[in-house]
């Protein structure tokens, strides 16, 4: 009896792994793995996910490409083409936000891109999109991690929530000033 539960457990691991293998291969992302080329492919059935890498530690991203497909579109560009690596964040507002990926590194950086305003509440470890004045344009690259709900869910509504943090909200509480973003690559390892 033993013995036919063994086979029927190896049968059921080997299945699940020609799945992901499958997904692989039809270009899909998966959250846990690299993918077969450094393009990401942006699957609105899937979650997209990043890693962006501190000196505390990885953190993953989960993007919402269903509700912002231009902005996590934009944003995926950028990380595919090693633009935020090495970039600085330059606002951290303790209870707030930390933010980064101004190119000039002192937050007037950037270009802009049309604000895909959603409903989607902002809360603690949701990422959103860095904009002046005008609700309707939103900075092209900068981003800021939301560190707690209280204190960001005004932000709802106002802002393009474009994702949120899957993992290593630790690090991300011990980001200061200067710290740099040393990478954002488009998979987890």
């Amino acid at each position: 009896m033993i013995k036919y539960l063994t086979i029927l457990l190896v049968a059921i691991v080997l299945s699940s792994c020609q799945k992901a293998t499958s997904d692989t291969n039809n270009n899909l992302i998966l959250p846990s793995s690299m993918p077969t080329s450094t393009q990401t492919i942006v699957n609105s059935d899937r979650d997209t996910v990043v890693t962006l890498k501190t000196k505390y530690g990885p953190i993953a991203l989960k993007l919402y490409s269903k509700e912002t497909p231009n902005t996590v579109g934009n944003f995926l560009k950028k990380v595919n083409s090693g633009f935020y690596n090495n970039l600085t964040f330059h606002r951290v507002e303790p209870g707030f936000v930390v933010q980064g990926g101004d190119p000039k590194g002192n937050g007037t950086g950037g270009g802009k891109i049309t604000s895909e305003i959603n409903t989607l509440a902002f809360k603690r470890g949701s990422l959103g999109l860095a904009r002046g004045p005008v609700k309707a344009e939103s900075n092209d690259s900068q981003f800021f991690i939301c560190l707690a709900t209280e204190s960001c869910s005004h932000l709802t509504n106002e802002y393009v929530n474009f994702g949120e943090v899957l993992s290593g909200m630790e690090f991300v509480d011990q980001i200061t000033v200067g710290d740099k973003i040393l990478e954002l690559s488009p998979y987890t390892k």
